[in-house]
């Protein structure tokens, strides 16, 4: 076996790839610039991948895992018993506060994921069921104390665009931080 395919996991290469893609959407997924930020040889990649569109199905996969499932486990984990507003508050936190996943920034590697999803349909496609099970997860806790459907609905889209939506103002809010701001937001969407 080579030294470098032993010394350099595909985890590795994974991690390298999300954190290429957060920093310059999928064109800066390129096999020579990884090898050269591991220390690795391409011999090393592909050992792992047969090509670079497996290694960014394997990207978009770890993005789906960390930014679903593992955040999913969290929220539920916790304190399973928890009530759905308690739930939905830590779900807040955690996006809330952009805890690096995989060494990159989750909301850098979404924003390149929804620009990248304009020009390619397969990921495009995976977006749609990431985002799909985004809100069904919500759905799911707004249910517990919402009157109807409608009104989850709307709770869920207000909350997923605030994550989303907040990072393209510029604008400054009075004495206040971001982060405070966004918590008063988030708490007046679970007590409306």
């Amino acid at each position: 076996m080579d030294v470098a395919v032993a010394r350099t996991p595909r985890s590795a290469w994974v991690e390298a790839g999300l954190q290429a893609l957060a920093g310059g959407g999928p064109d800066a997924v390129r096999v020579e610039a990884l090898a050269r930020t591991l220390g690795a040889t391409k011999g090393s990649f592909y050992w792992h991948f047969d090509d670079r569109r497996a290694l960014l199905d394997e990207v978009l996969d770890a993005w789906e895992r960390a930014s679903v499932d593992d955040v999913i486990a969290r929220v539920e984990g916790e304190d399973g018993d928890a009530d759905a507003r308690a739930k939905l508050e830590r779900l807040g936190a955690i996006a809330l506060a952009g805890e690096r996943v995989l060494g990159v920034d989750p909301l850098s590697v979404d924003l390149a994921i929804r620009d990248w999803a304009r020009r390619d349909r397969q990921v495009a496609r995976r977006l749609r069921r990431v985002d799909g099970r985004r809100m069904e997860y919500m759905r799911s806790l707004f249910r517990a104390f919402c009157t109807g459907e409608e009104e989850v609905e709307d709770r869920c889209l207000l909350v997923f665009s605030l994550w989303i939506g907040s990072h393209f103002i510029a604008a400054g809010h009075r004495g206040r931080t971001r982060a405070e701001v966004m918590r008063g937001a988030f708490r007046r969407l679970l007590d409306a």
